[in-house]
């Protein structure tokens, strides 16, 4: 196989949870509309926490593995930054054209900000274990679910969408180690 540029790699892995994203939204439509911030981080933890378990115990009961957990990682990521744009709302007012627009449009702007940070650090997430990614993940949704806590205050750090953007680039790097390989 020949060797793919960090960018190839992401965009690889990004149009297979776009995939993931496009058949969720034929079979339930933009429903998850109605979800505040809040809910979204829990939904985040709850996968980051089944990684975790898996990781550790080495067994799947229920058939499934890491992989479908990471791009549940990434979708509800981007969906998290469409609703700190949008705000949630108890009616359905997006098509799924207009969700996958939203989509591409935090997909682009997480791959960039991956490239910006991956020439700083020298691509030292290749060098990380892929449980030390679901480490981060978890350390990532605590900080933002104290942020929430705060309403979006905060004093030096970072907020609730550059806490997204790091779950959903750590999930993205979990996806192509688990993909292509150590």
């Amino acid at each position: 196989m020949a060797e793919f540029t960090t960018q190839e790699q992401f965009n690889c892995m990004i149009s297979m949870c776009r995939e993931m994203f496009e058949k969720k939204l034929y079979d339930y439509g933009p429903s998850w509309r109605i979800m505040r911030c809040t809910s979204i981080t829990d939904q985040i933890f709850i996968k980051a926490s089944r990684i975790r378990t898996l990781e550790v115990k080495k067994e799947s009961k229920v058939g499934e593995g890491i992989l479908p957990e990471f791009i549940a990682i990434v979708n509800y990521g981007i969906v998290g930054l469409i609703q700190l744009e949008l705000g949630n709302t108890l009616l359905l007012d997006i098509t799924n054209e207009q969700a996958l627009a939203l989509y591409d449009k935090y997909a682009e702007a997480t791959t960039s900000l991956m490239l910006k940070k991956n020439h700083d650090y020298g691509e030292a997430w290749r060098l990380m274990r892929v449980d030390s990614y679901t480490d981060l993940i978890l350390t990532k949704i605590y900080r933002t679910k104290q942020i929430e806590d705060h309403c979006g205050a905060t004093l030096v750090s970072e907020g609730v969408d550059a806490n997204y953007m790091d779950m959903i680039n750590y999930a993205l790097f979990g996806l192509i180690k688990l993909h292509y390989g150590e």
